[in-house]
């Protein structure tokens, strides 16, 4: 313990820049652009300097970390380094291990996407598929350190893993020395940590918060118990920070140098990937769309300030992103699906198309369904799922039917 009572910490800024120095190979990794975003700086009334770390090498931060500790430990003669992972750090191990000269294995749960199985093969590495999830994944790979010689590379709990996503946060100070608000997401703390520990350094008077989403939230208990208070079950959108809990080591550096936390729902984070897509022409995977997520919650209040959200990750699942497409778009009324009880007559769909056609709207599909119970003899629900210009529209729409004499419900998804 220090003189004021606080644990002493394993991570300086020394070893940050001691990790910067390291990172010197632009092929293992790349300083990412700051870029203004003017479309959301005018939604949250302040400047917004997105930091680009999604078109980092392997589409994360996590080689950062990865190389940092695997060439330390290269340099002391170590050869073989195991991981476990489900995507972006099995990606940051593998082309590490692979730029060192080194070999790796990664176990990956049986479930994760064939895509970041083919990336993890790509950059070198084996690939173990093994369990139902990250969980037993994690203890196969123990058993695999615990059989051989090979080092074990943590996804947070390391300095050397800190240390090197620490110098995320030189090149966020350098591009922008005046900012107000660094915005970072939260995992198992790992990135924040090292990002919080550089700010605070160069930088003490700006602030850092921490995003966590709503389905996966620890900190608020942990930082409340001083111990890391983990999950049975995580449920989100955003997999790069569904860990479920910090470690000690991490809990202990955000509660020096972590200002504020937020918490965001699924919702808000599919609402982010899509703001980001159309406003700044970014793809973003959930985890680095948290941080934009924070500043456009109400929980975070940046008028006039100049706010660098952190946008940790590119990995996208195109399955999850037509998932989170269509969310979005429903929550902005710009896809509707409507329930229309009519008299199951000709002529009943050709109406009603013709008045969603007359508002400039466009219908994907319908479904004409008698058998539900509540239908008496002779009638019929059709259900339309409209493509429309907002909620504006949408409204017109729904009022135009009922006026014809329909009664509609609208079931959009979300509601």
């Amino acid at each position: 313990m220090s003189e004021d009572g606080q644990r002493a910490l394993e991570v300086s800024f020394a070893d940050i820049e001691q990790a910067h120095d390291r990172l010197d190979d632009d092929t293992v990794v790349k300083p990412t652009p700051v870029e203004r975003s003017t479309s959301l700086g005018g939604l949250v009334g302040g400047e917004v300097m997105l930091k680009m770390e999604h078109l980092q090498w392997t589409g994360s931060f996590k080689p950062r970390g990865a190389y940092n500790k695997i060439s330390r430990d290269v340099s002391r003669g170590v050869s073989s380094f195991v991981a476990a992972s489900a995507g972006n750090h099995a990606q940051g191990v593998a082309l590490a291990a692979s730029k060192c000269g080194a070999e790796s294995t990664i176990c990956m749960p049986e479930t994760a996407p064939q895509a970041k199985v083919d990336a993890t093969r790509s950059y070198g590495a084996t690939v173990e598929l093994v369990g139902k999830d990250f969980r037993e994944a994690m203890a196969h790979a123990e058993q695999l350190v615990g059989a051989s010689e090979a080092s074990f590379v943590h996804a947070y709990d390391d300095p050397d893993i800190i240390a090197g996503q620490g110098t995320l946060g030189i090149e966020m100070f350098e591009a922008c020395p005046t900012v107000d608000t660094v915005v970072v997401p939260i995992g198992g703390g790992g990135l924040i940590s090292g990002v919080s520990t550089a700010i605070k350094h160069l930088s003490p008077e700006t602030r850092v918060v921490g995003v966590q989403a709503a389905g996966a939230e620890t900190i608020h208990e942990s930082l409340q118990k001083g111990i890391p208070v983990p999950l049975d079950e995580v449920d989100t959108i955003a997999d790069g920070i569904a860990t479920g809990g910090v470690s000690q080591q991490t809990l202990d550096i955000i509660e020096q140098n972590v200002d504020e936390f937020v918490t965001v729902t699924d919702g808000e984070i599919a609402t982010a990937i899509l703001l980001l897509l159309e406003r700044a022409k970014q793809v973003v995977e959930g985890a680095g769309a948290a941080s934009v997520a924070a500043i456009l919650s109400d929980d975070l209040d940046v008028t006039g300030e100049t706010v660098m959200p952190l946008l940790c990750g590119g990995n996208l699942d195109m399955t999850m992103m037509r998932t989170l497409l269509v969310y979005a778009l429903s929550d902005r009324k710009q896809l509707i699906r409507l329930q229309v009880r009519i008299n199951d007559s000709p002529g009943t769909m050709a109406e009603l198309s013709g008045i969603v056609g007359s508002h400039g709207a466009n219908i994907h599909n319908v479904r004409h369904d008698r058998s539900v119970r509540d239908l008496t003899v002779g009638e019929a629900f059709l259900e339309f799922n409209i493509e429309t210009a907002g909620e504006k529209q949408a409204a017109s729409i729904v009022d135009e039917i009922e006026a014809a004499g329909y009664t509609v419900e609208d079931i959009s998804q979300p509601q």
